[in-house]
C-alpha cells in the first residue's frame, strides 16, 4: 500500500502492563525507502479498529487504548447514531472473521480542535460495552506526556486507506508501511506554518498514508512493545509519497486522555 493514515511508531514509552504487545508478531521490514506498503499479518495490529457506517462501509481508522476507549481523528466526524467501531477486522470483505461490532455511547472531541487548520485533531470514543480482549483484539500503549521523539525514528502506520493515488478504492486487507519521523523544521518546508506543536510528521521517503487511513495509528516499538505516537491526520490530497504526512502528536494529549478516561 502506498499509503496509510495510521502509524505504528516504535515505542519509546513506559509500558503499561497488558498493552502494545500483539499475540501475533508483525512482520516489519525497515528500509529507508519503502515504495509501497504491504499486507499486514492478520492479527498483528490488534488495536487497529475500523470506523464504519451501520451499513458496513469503512471510512476511518482508530486505535483501541483500553477495553472501553478508542482514539481517532476529530476530522473523521464520528457520529454515534450512524457509525460503529469494528474490532478484530483484517479483511473488510470477509464474512468469516470473528469481529466485534460496537456502538459508541460518547464521542468526545478535543475542545481545541480546529477544522480549518486541523490543529488538535483527536477524538475519544467510549464503547457502549467493553471490548472482549484476546489474540486479535488488544490495546496499544500510550506515550508519556510530551514524549521527545528522535528524527528518523522508524514508525509503522496501518490502515485500509487508498493504495493507489489514481483510484478511490480502499484496500481490502489491512495494510502497513514503515515511515521515518521527520523534524518539524523539515516538515515545514512542505507544509509551512500549518505545522504546530500538536503535530508529528512522517514519511516523504517513498510511502505515505492516504484517504481512508485517517484516524489510524502511527506506532513505534521498544523491545516487544508498541506505543501510539501519532494519529493519521492529513497529507497531500494526491497522496504524494515524496511529501510527509501529518499526524496528531498523541503525547501532547496524554493528560487530556487520562482526564476523559478517568471521568468514564
Amino acid at each position: 500500500m502506498a499509503f496509510l493514515w495510521a502509524v505504528a511508531c516504535l515505542a519509546l514509552a513506559s509500558t503499561v502492563s497488558g498493552c502494545g504487545v500483539p499475540a501475533v508478531s508483525p512482520s516489519v521490514h525497515y528500509s529507508e525507502r519503502i515504495i509501497n506498503g504491504q499486507n499486514a499479518v492478520p492479527g498483528s495490529w490488534p488495536w487497529q479498529v475500523s470506523l464504519q457506517t451501520r451499513s458496513g462501509s469503512h471510512f476511518c481508522g482508530g486505535s483501541l487504548i483500553n477495553q472501553n476507549w478508542v482514539v481517532t481523528a476529530a476530522h473523521c466526524n464520528f457520529n454515534p447514531y450512524s457509525h460503529v467501531v469494528v474490532l478484530g477486522e483484517y479483511d473488510l470483505r470477509s464474512n468469516s472473521e470473528s469481529i466485534q461490532v460496537k456502538t459508541v455511547s460518547r464521542a468526545i472531541t478535543n475542545p481545541n480542535w480546529n477544522p480549518n487548520t486541523f490543529n488538535n485533531d483527536i477524538t475519544l470514543l467510549k464503547l457502549s460495552s467493553p471490548a472482549q480482549l484476546g489474540p486479535s483484539v488488544s490495546p496499544v500503549c500510550l506515550p508519556p506526556p510530551n514524549l521527545a521523539l528522535p528524527t528518523n525514528l522508524p514508525c509503522v502506520t496501518t490502515g485500509w486507506g487508498r493504495t493507489n493515488p489514481n483510484s478511490q478504492a480502499l484496500a481490502t486487507r489491512l495494510q502497513q508501511v514503515t515511515l521515518p519521523l521527520i523534524s518539524t523544521s523539515q516538515c515545514m518546508q512542505y507544509w509551512g506554518n500549518r505545522i504546530t506543536n500538536s503535530m508529528l510528521c512522517a514519511g516523504g521517503a517513498g510511502a505515505s498514508s492516504c484517504q481512508g487511513d485517517s484516524g489510524g495509528p502511527l506506532v513505534y516499538q521498544t523491545g516487544s512493545t508498541w506505543t501510539l505516537i501519532g494519529i493519521v491526520s492529513f497529507g497531500n490530497s494526491n497522496c504524494n509519497v515524496r511529501m510527509p504526512a501529518v499526524y496528531t502528536r498523541v503525547s501532547l494529549f496524554r493528560n487530556w486522555i487520562n482526564q476523559i478516561v478517568a471521568q468514564g
